[in-house]
C-alpha cells in the first residue's frame, strides 16, 4: 500500500520536475545554450 503511494508521488514529482525545468531550459538556450555547452557546470 504505501509502496504503490511512494511509486505515485514519485511519477508526479518527476513530471512536475520535468514541467519546471522545461522554462529555464527553454531561456538557458536562448542565452547562448549555457546549459547544454558541456561545461559540466550549473548556474
Amino acid at each position: 500500500m504505501l509502496r504503490a503511494i511512494a511509486d505515485v508521488l514519485r511519477q508526479i514529482g518527476g513530471a512536475v520536475a520535468t514541467v519546471v525545468t522545461l522554462p529555464f531550459r527553454a531561456v538557458a538556450r536562448l542565452f547562448g545554450g549555457a546549459s547544454s555547452a558541456g561545461r559540466g557546470r550549473r548556474a
